[in-house]
């Protein structure tokens, strides 16, 4: 028994001083431990590639998002939103109605010999001032077909409502008017200038623009929601950036044949634009 013992203690043993032989030849094998650096600096070198290519597929991905956004809002920036249109009227040999490359309202003879063109905001004095004094001139050379007139009803004077943007809903109305019917377009830009706010005032609410135009004839409900659906309003803007930007800087601007009226007596006198119409027709 004590060989027997003695025996499986030194087997034992031997596999002892075997393992730590063999532990001895690895830990100092040179070649086994750069394989293994070498392994350990590979896995630190992918993880390092891994996370690089995720970090760029990450910023790629802010890149196109932030570029679809930029495109999106400059798409909406740049909309112009629906184009006005003249209902169909029952056309006389002096009258007919159009929206121009200009985005003004046209009203009269589609061959007049004279065109005036009329640059207005509806929240301008001096405007209102021009309607008094040359109303009933206009209303008479669209009539009689001796002048066609178009209405560039423009909203740069916003800022003189309060903050009711009184200038754009206004000109937003205009169009709505003109579109259902251009006949009375006229007489509604007259009740209009007739119950103009004061500047750095609050603007006419819509409802009151609404009531101005079922006064002036506008009865169907499709004025009245295009009116609070504010529906042009895109359009008005871009139409009043394109005069602002051709250098007009005032209202009103009055063209009679692209030549502008510059004379306070024919723009403002009562009836002053009459004989500067009748002459351009000769």
């Amino acid at each position: 028994m004590p060989g027997a013992y003695s025996g499986t203690t030194i087997v034992t043993a031997g596999s002892r001083q075997s393992e730590r032989r063999g532990e001895r030849t690895v830990s100092k094998n040179p070649g086994r431990k750069k394989n293994a650096l070498s392994k350990v600096q590979n896995a630190d070198r992918n993880r390092t590639i891994f996370i690089q290519v995720a970090v760029a597929v990450v910023l790629i991905g802010l890149v196109a998002a932030i570029g679809v956004g930029i495109a999106i809002k400059k798409a909406r920036k740049d909309d112009p939103g629906p184009t006005p249109t003249i209902a169909a009227t029952q056309n006389t040999a002096n009258f007919a109605a159009s929206i121009t490359d200009k985005g003004a309202i046209r009203i009269g003879k589609p061959d007049a010999k004279v065109t005036v063109r009329v640059i207005a905001d509806l929240q301008c004095p001096a405007c209102k001032g021009f309607e008094a004094a040359n109303a009933q001139v206009l209303e008479d050379a669209v009539k009689n077909g001796t002048a066609a007139v178009e209405y560039n009803i423009i909203a740069f004077l916003d800022r003189m409502s309060g903050g009711t943007e009184y200038s754009s809903r206004s000109a937003n109305a205009a169009y709505c008017v003109a579109g259902s019917d251009p006949t009375k377009f006229q007489a509604w830009v007259a009740a209009m200038y007739a119950q103009q706010p004061p500047e750095n005032g609050t603007g006419l609410t819509d409802d009151k623009i609404i009531q101005i135009a079922k006064d002036a004839g506008y009865t169907d409900p499709s004025v009245a929601q295009c009116i609070t659906d504010r529906k042009y309003n895109k359009y008005v803007q871009a139409r009043t950036n394109d005069v602002l930007k051709s250098g007009i800087q005032s209202t009103p601007t009055v063209y009679v044949n692209g030549k502008q009226i510059d004379s306070s007596q024919v723009l403002f006198a009562q009836g002053g634009l009459a004989p500067v119409i009748a002459d351009a027709a000769k």
